[in-house]
């Protein structure tokens, strides 16, 4: 471990729920212990009144199919039938809980990682595959899931969020956005940015930042000496801390910052306490930062085990419905896994598709001096694509 001595701000980040200079103490609000245990919360129990056990069983299933789906990605990045992969691991409770606390209607604006999000909406797997396999340059229709496709640039997304929502607002929809973020975007001058517009219009966002300690090799202590959601009342925006490995917690503290954006609140800032358990990307060795310890100590804390302790506790799940939720996810792995070998190599030419929404003489001489290109290397698909192309743009 590189790191001998945590910095003050990093030791009050590992104990969110301690005082810190500024904004004061921030309660941690969590409705299940990491033992499986039910508690109360007073601001949480209303948004989840309504939760019953099949309810429960469907968020244990979600974060299992994700896990799953996670495990299945990064075996193919590593045999090499994807160039990249951000895992999830870990995090899984923080986006089945946010994610089904939306509507149908309600627009989100995802990172690189929330593709356990992007299953719940009903991305599809080779929508989601083709991204990270080089195949295509983004996924789904955003229109179709009303989910934007992942963005790489990190914290440009609460930008598009938050115009989104001024725009519900002109339009007086009732619907709203949400952001994700994570802790180390919030050091991003876009979501500052984004934060001042939100509050200045009162814009229906909600700005879900699953704050998992590390920004790649940046402990998230370095980057704030107060909890990130202790930040957001400098905006005129209210902020919540939540257990984000606790799944209920984080769908009721959705809930809440939902009813708020729908009935003209404005912007809610949710900070979601959780813990990155896998890289950064299959292309970071989080070994060479991070100490076996903290691993250890947020494995105590996983959101899955979490869960299932606290339905078994209750007698209201049993072997049968294990299996099941297993057989589900292994079936999605399944389909995943033939979804990406099978994914078709796009046609060379395609490269200048949708690149403007008419042609130009820039674009129409860069296609011909490709064709040209391609041409030199003697028939076959590469010289059939370009004559297609040509076709086509005449």
């Amino acid at each position: 471990m590189i790191r001998i001595t945590l910095h003050e701000g990093e030791q009050r980040m590992n104990n969110p729920g301690q005082a810190a200079p500024g904004p004061g103490p921030m309660p941690m609000h969590q409705l299940i212990t990491p033992d499986g245990q039910r508690g109360a919360d007073a601001l949480l129990d209303e948004y989840v009144a309504d939760v019953d056990a099949e309810a429960l069983r469907g968020l244990l299933r979600d974060m299992v199919v994700m896990r799953r789906i996670d495990f299945e990605s990064t075996a193919l990045q590593r045999q090499g039938q994807l160039a990249l992969w951000p895992p999830m691991l870990g995090q899984e409770a923080a986006q089945a809980g946010s994610a089904r606390a939306l509507e149908a209607d309600d627009f989100i604006f995802p990172t690189y990682r929330e593709n356990g999000v992007a299953h719940i909406r009903g991305a599809k797997m080779q929508q989601i595959m083709g991204v990270w396999r080089g195949t295509s340059n983004t996924g789904w229709d955003p229109h179709q899931l009303n989910m934007a496709t992942p963005q790489i640039i990190i914290g440009s997304q609460t930008l598009h969020a938050t115009g989104y929502g001024m725009g519900l607002v002109l339009d007086g929809k009732e619907s709203l956005a949400i952001a994700y973020l994570g802790d180390g975007a919030t050091s991003q001058g876009d979501v500052h940015e984004a934060m001042v517009f939100a509050a200045s219009f009162q814009a229906p966002v909600i700005f879900f930042c699953q704050n998992n300690h590390w920004a790649i090799s940046e402990p998230v202590g370095l980057q704030s000496s107060v909890p990130l959601a202790g930040r957001a009342p400098g905006y005129g925006i209210p902020g919540l801390q939540v257990d984000g490995n606790d799944a209920l917690a984080v769908l009721a503290a959705t809930r809440w910052a939902a009813r708020r954006a729908r009935s003209g609140g404005g912007p809610s800032f949710i900070e979601a306490v959780t813990y990155r358990m896998g890289p950064h990307t299959t292309a970071d060795d989080p070994t060479r930062y991070r100490g076996v310890t903290e691993l250890e100590e947020w494995t105590a804390k996983d959101p899955i085990s979490r869960l299932r302790a606290h339905l078994l506790a209750e007698g209201v799940l049993d072997a049968g419905a294990e299996a099941a939720i297993a057989a589900e996810a292994d079936a999605v792995a399944a389909e995943l896994r033939d979804a990406c070998i099978n994914l078709p190599d796009p046609e060379p030419m395609s490269v200048f598709d949708n690149v403007y929404v008419d042609d130009n003489p820039v674009l129409l001489r860069q296609r011909e001096e490709y064709k040209r290109y391609l041409d030199m290397f003697g028939t076959g698909p590469a010289t059939a694509a370009g004559t297609a192309a040509k076709g086509s743009a005449s």
